[in-house]
């Protein structure tokens, strides 16, 4: 009788917690991102101001909802100093979201170096990545097969993890929903990250 009432009370109370870092560059639209998930999957959330936005300096943190899931957001600055702190936070992940800016090119090799220093730590084997071009509403953007291109050579270095990149527009809301969908399916499914379990109550 225990077992059945503890298996109801998990499957009424409880649901599977998995954190998800969002991380690039300084600027590329990481809170903006994280600002619009919480937005579209918290009924009673308000939010930032989009426009008022500014650099992040540390660490933000969100939670969403999503079925039987819960993401738990961290949104590490994107600043070169700060960059040295991602590491301290792969261990706990289960995802990644690598926010691009579509319309900084100057700085696109920039983003693929911090890109690939992630995406060979060995903390992250077996980790899904999403992949963010954002800023795709500015009509200078640069195109996914443009971005593609750029990071071509580091296809060897994602390995058999699932890895997709996705147009997105954060200040819209374009590509969000479809981004944290994807982002459910693949953590979900990735039996070498366990999630943790949390009561909702």
């Amino acid at each position: 009788m225990y077992t059945l009432l503890s298996g109801l009370y998990k499957y009424m109370f409880q649901k599977d917690e998995y954190c998800i870092l969002i991380l690039g560059l300084d600027n590329a639209g990481k809170t903006t991102f994280l600002e619009q998930s919480k937005t579209r999957f918290n009924k009673n959330y308000k939010g930032m101001t989009l426009s008022k936005i500014t650099t992040t300096v540390g660490l933000n943190i969100g939670t969403v909802d999503f079925g039987k899931a819960r993401l738990m957001f961290w949104d590490l600055g994107g600043q070169e100093e700060l960059q040295s702190l991602w590491d301290k936070y792969y261990a706990e992940c289960h995802g990644v979201i690598y926010v691009i800016d579509s319309t900084d090119e100057e700085r696109l090799s920039e983003s693929k170096r911090a890109f690939e220093k992630m995406v060979t730590s060995e903390a992250l084997d077996g980790v899904p990545i999403l992949v963010l071009a954002n800023k795709q509403d500015i009509e200078t953007c640069l195109s996914i097969p443009d971005i593609k291109t750029v990071f071509s050579d580091c296809a060897s270095k994602i390995g058999r993890r699932d890895c997709l990149t996705q147009a997105c527009s954060a200040l819209t809301g374009k590509g969000v929903r479809e981004g944290i969908e994807w982002m459910v399916k693949c953590v979900v499914r990735n039996v070498h990250r366990p999630p943790r379990q949390r009561d909702i109550t």
